[in-house]
């Protein structure tokens, strides 16, 4: 059996924040919650969590996934600590094949092929996760024996000159034999500087008690580490885009500059596929083939179909556009749009919960919403579907091939005829017949004699 233990007790006093250092967002979902999808691909029987500081806020946040065990460490004394308030939780552990891996809430980027290494690497006995580093200050160092077996970690403050010379730092993930962890547990005591109870100490009980302890490494030095300020916050945000737009790069998508790229959820993308500067992508997106984003759009939760353009600074969340559409500049695509191919949507035209049919265009100034807007439509600058009466929505229905003139409103419920032509300035109130034109406007007049009010003096 396999249990995953994931430290999330800890204060973060430099964050300056009231909300919980494990809670703080990065690429646009908690810390703790990038830990868990990594783990989560490695199948374990047993989450559990360490909360302390800001206990309930973590479990209202995570409420749901009924996969994941709390625990509570309350006071907090250090790591090893921590893991005996998951003791409790943890399953098997009497035949030794059971193993527990210890990760952290705010060291969130550890990839699932590092641990799954770690989990290879521990063999019949214990391995810590490791790296190498031009400064390890502040970190524990990796003491070795002549046969480079690890025999125990030293941390920082209580390590020895010579000791402060090595260069390998624990990152403080380990997997151990869980009966072994739960007995190791009872004997580590807080005799060092910070009279803490450190989980580091398990590797020297586990050297004692005959076992092999073996030593594997990241991927990535970005991998391991933590948030501890909002400097490394954004730090380690940008060392993740650029491991995202890195990513990208390789399957043959085009980003006109790595450096001005925000993926904060998945995205997915086609062939010949050209990404402009300052495009921010959240939830999960796809984009077809040949698929063009001009710079500083927003895009959520949407479907891209082949050969679209979109425009700069257009906004789409949660809606669909077909193939060889045109959207933007300065469109705004919300929740339940659904643009068909080869449909146009131009600047400052918003769409929301509507159809906008095969080849039709609502190119200047409109809002299109609750709409069933049929092909080949042409819908006039300044038109809007005046879908809303203070109380409840109402449906537009627009047939195929209709003209909708200029600076019109369409006040729902309300059908306009296959072909039908509305004259500009029109506010239908009533269904316009197919193939007619209907107009509502006032009798145009001059009046004679009149003249500009002037300014008084």
């Amino acid at each position: 059996m396999l249990n995953i233990v994931i430290l999330a007790a800890g204060l973060g006093k430099r964050m300056q924040s009231d909300l919980p250092k494990v809670l703080h967002p990065l690429a646009g979902k908690p810390m703790l919650a990038h830990v868990l999808d990594n783990a989560r691909a490695l199948n374990p029987d047993r989450i559990v969590v360490v909360v302390g500081h800001g206990a309930d806020k973590v479990k209202a946040a995570f409420a749901g996934q009924s996969d994941i065990e709390f625990a509570l460490q309350d006071p907090q004394h250090g790591t090893g600590h921590a893991v005996q308030q998951a003791v409790p939780m943890l399953l098997g552990g009497d035949d030794g094949q059971d193993a527990t891996l210890v990760l952290y809430g705010d060291v969130p980027l550890v990839q699932a092929a590092t641990m799954q290494r770690l989990l290879d690497a521990r063999a019949d006995g214990m391995a810590v996760l490791t790296e190498e580093l031009d400064d390890a200050t502040g970190y524990g160092r990796i003491v070795r024996n002549d046969r480079g077996d690890v025999v125990r970690i030293v941390e920082h403050k209580d390590a020895s000159d010579t000791e402060k010379s090595i260069t390998e730092v624990n990152t403080g993930i380990v997997v151990a034999p869980t009966g072994r962890l739960k007995e190791w547990l009872t004997r580590i005591d807080n005799d060092n500087a910070q009279k803490e109870y450190y989980l580091t100490d398990v590797v020297g009980l586990a050297v004692l008690g005959g076992l092999t302890v073996h030593a594997s490494h990241p991927t990535a030095t970005w991998e391991t580490l933590g948030v501890n300020s909002r400097i490394q916050q954004a730090q380690l945000e940008r060392d993740w885009q650029a491991e995202q737009a890195r990513r990208l790069l390789e399957q043959g998508v085009t980003l006109a500059d790595p450096a001005r790229f925000d993926l904060r959820g998945s995205l997915t993308c086609g062939r010949d596929v050209f990404i402009d500067v300052g495009c921010v992508f959240e939830g999960n997106v796809e984009l077809a083939d040949g698929v063009r984003v001009g710079p500083h759009c927003v895009i959520r939760d949407a479907a891209i179909g082949s050969g679209t353009h979109v425009d700069a600074f257009s906004h789409i969340q949660e809606a669909r556009i077909g193939a060889e559409a045109r959207i933007g500049p300065y469109a705004r695509l919300r929740p339940g749009a659904d643009v068909r191919n080869e449909a146009h949507v131009g600047n400052f035209v918003e769409i929301k919960k509507s159809v906008l049919g095969q080849g039709s265009k609502a190119n200047h100034l409109a809002y299109i919403g609750d709409a069933q807007v049929g092909e080949r439509v042409n819908i006039g600058a300044g038109t809007i579907t005046c879908n809303y009466d203070g109380a409840n929505k109402f449906q537009t229905i627009i047939e195929d091939e209709a003209f909708i003139g200029s600076d019109s409103q369409l006040v729902a419920p309300v059908r306009v005829g296959r072909g039908a032509t509305l004259g500009a300035g029109t506010t239908l109130t009533k269904d316009a017949p197919a193939g007619k034109l209907t107009i509502s406007r006032p009798v145009q007049k001059t009046i004679e004699g009149w003249t500009r009010p002037v300014k008084k003096s």
